[in-house]
């Protein structure tokens, strides 16, 4: 999870350094396996730790840190032909000093007449990315006469800055950007690239994060809950809501925005969209995205007027969506112009006529949003994280969207992702809301209470905590607590999905408490006689003696196939072991890894087959389980240890 510090700062506040927040956070549990300087340069002890020399500006892997006394925001004066060149122009830009400066441009998103946009200018001895070098390369910019006409500076484009490798255009700032500013501090910026584990998704947002941060830090937060402003009519009137398989769908919203025009989005959101990684599109799309990484939840737009014109080619004149799964055999053409065929574990959004998405997953190519759009119908839904997570292994349909729901979106996110998408669709759009969001939620969210107690803690996490340091911890991460005697009944956030039990809990603590402040202790007790493992023993002993002949250890694949057994009974076929015989995976990356094997003797050959494409000698042994269900309790199979030793080619190994 890629979080720039200047949106965090929108919800929390953070006054300590960049590499104190770093390690706290990664005490805590979150992480930070990347911190990225955009156009400004790493603290002190960061710059040490990296080995930068003074006068260095790359700041890591295609980044550059700005001077902030040679490249600023300027603001264009007037745009002028170049005398002696067709394709160039002159740039006359008023960046704070005295004097503005004329410089040379092929840039196509200038041109003459033009003025008072905001640019990002250099002046000469500023240190930019070569935005035609092959490779990664900075160079100092010189004054020179380009086609006759001297230019001391130059307008920049994205890629000379190092936000991205955009180089069509040179970069528009906003209307409202100060003259004169050092560029770093307008868009300078640091990015924290954020491990999540399966287990914290709820990190996997700005706001999930800045809730980490404000726990961690005691920090105040500034998270409201998004509104709208909405006119008649009702959004009943245009759609309908029905899930069929609630097992699958816990709940779907839909908003319905009208008039809305298709345009680039405003410059401050395509800028974070890129700052996340995420390329900006149009509006429409880029709100799904914004939202998606603001709240971590995901949306999806459809074309309302192409689901209105398929009700009308069936008689109906209002759209039904419908959340059912996908009938056998069924076709489906996604987002990416690829046909699917469907099987009943896939979950569909459909209307009466048929598919229009993938639950969770994408969208269809059939009511995608385009630059023709006028109305939009907003989805936002929750699923059942395991069958978002098979769907998309099984279509090898991977996204954010489907990262996020396929590690759990509490059904409670529903609508606010969808009140805020809605209103910046019409905010940015021009567009205006019908009244209302519908919905169907035949699953409710539950309300989980987890008790804890101090002794818990004591036992468990060996600290001492009396009941208010627990209680305020507890706090901080925004639970709701009651008591009851010695009992601490903890509330869980809607939001965290993750708490479940006490154990849930205690974890909770000791990430807020800090890993590090736990402290360490010995035994209370003398430890116990050691015992003879003899089977252990033996084989180490076994292990010992076969290395010392010059065998080498191997450890092969416990999976094999029921292909590669017959292939050990050349001559009898028939006397190979039969399918009831072998234990069969459910869900095999491939069928040459679909059973267990019953003896090393296939997976050793499996072995030999692979290496003697690269050697003519090999001496090998194993020592491992093999899988037999005939000696197991009809429930797990036997699992019977053996000794494999293979021996091949040449006896000296000279």
């Amino acid at each position: 999870m890629r979080a720039p510090l200047s949106w965090l700062k929108e919800y929390v506040d953070i006054t300590m350094p960049v590499d104190a927040l770093v390690e706290r956070l990664t005490l805590a549990g979150l992480e930070v396996v990347n911190v990225e300087y955009i156009g400004v340069l790493p603290p002190e002890p960061v710059r040490l730790q990296k080995q930068m020399k003074r006068g260095d500006v790359i700041t890591g892997p295609g980044r550059i840190a700005w001077d902030r006394e040679k490249i600023f925001v300027g603001e264009v004066m007037r745009v002028e032909k170049h005398p002696n060149a067709d394709r160039l122009t002159l740039v006359t830009v008023n960046y704070g000093a005295a004097a503005p400066l004329t410089v040379v441009t092929g840039a196509p998103n200038l041109k003459p007449g033009d003025s008072g946009q905001k640019v990002a200018f250099a002046i000469a001895g500023a240190m930019l990315i070569d935005a035609y070098a092959d490779a990664f390369k900075v160079k100092k910019l010189k004054p020179g006469k380009i086609r006759g006409v001297l230019s001391q500076g130059m307008v920049c484009s994205e890629r000379e800055l190092g936000i991205s490798d955009e180089h069509e255009g040179i970069i528009i700032l906003p209307d409202d950007a100060p003259v004169g500013t050092p560029l770093a501090d307008y868009l300078g910026d640091v990015v924290l690239d954020i491990d999540v584990t399966p287990n914290m998704i709820r990190i996997a947002s700005i706001i999930g994060v800045a809730r980490e941060v404000a726990a961690i830090t005691e920090a105040p937060l500034h998270i409201s809950m998004p509104t709208w402003q909405t006119s008649p009519p009702p959004a009943g009137d245009y759609v309908d809501v029905e899930i069929i398989d609630d097992d699958l769908c816990y709940r779907f919203t839909a908003s319905i925005i009208r008039d809305v025009q298709v345009r680039p989005s405003p410059f401050w959101m395509q800028y974070r969209l890129k700052l996340m990684g995420q390329r900006p599109i149009s509006n429409l799309v880029d709100v799904t995205n914004y939202v998606m990484f603001e709240w971590g939840k995901p949306l999806h737009a459809f074309d309302y007027d192409k689901l209105l014109a398929r009700a009308r080619s069936i008689g109906k004149d209002k759209v039904k969506i419908i959340v059912r799964r996908a009938k056998e055999g069924e076709k489906f053409t996604t987002l990416d112009g690829v046909e699917r065929t469907l099987d009943p574990d896939i979950l569909m959004i459909c209307d009466e006529i048929g598919p229009v998405g993938i639950g969770g997953v994408m969208g269809g190519l059939e009511t995608e949003v385009s630059d023709t759009t006028r109305n939009v119908l907003l989805e936002s839904a929750s699923f059942n994280f395991i069958n978002i997570r098979q769907t998309a292994k099984k279509l090898k349909l991977p996204s954010e969207a489907a990262y996020r729901f396929s590690r759990g979106v509490p059904s409670e996110l529903d609508p606010i992702g969808n009140i805020r998408g809605a209103q910046l669709m019409a905010d940015l759009g021009e567009g205006n809301i019908a009244e209302g969001i519908v919905e169907d939620y035949p699953r409710p969210q539950p309300v989980v209470e987890v008790p804890i107690t101090v002794q818990d803690v004591q036992r468990w996490l060996g600290v001492d905590l009396s009941q208010e340091e627990i209680i305020a911890i507890l706090k901080r991460l925004e639970f709701d607590i009651r008591v009851e005697e010695d009992v601490i009944w903890a509330t869980v956030p809607w939001y965290r999905l993750d708490v479940a039990i006490t154990a849930d809990l205690l974890e909770e603590i000791a990430r807020i408490y800090g890993y590090d402040n736990i402290p360490e202790t010995l035994m209370a007790d003398e430890l116990p006689p050691q015992h003879h493992n003899w089977p252990y023993e033996l084989e180490e002993r076994l292990r010992d003696i076969l290395a010392a002949a010059g065998l080498q250890e191997v450890i092969n694949y416990s999976l094999t196939s029921m292909e590669n057994y017959r292939k050990m009974f050349p001559d009898h076929p028939e006397d190979a072991p039969g399918p009831e015989k072998f234990i069969h995976l459910a869900n095999p990356l491939s069928q040459e890894r679909s059973v267990l094997r019953r003896c090393m003797g296939v997976t050793t050959m499996e072995n030999l087959q692979r290496n003697l494409r690269y050697t003519d000698r090999m001496a090998t042994f194993e020592i491992g389980l093999a899988y037999r269900p005939e000696l197991g309790d009809g429930v797990l199979p036997g699992e019977v240890r053996l000794a494999a030793i293979a021996l091949t080619g040449p006896r000296d190994p000279g």
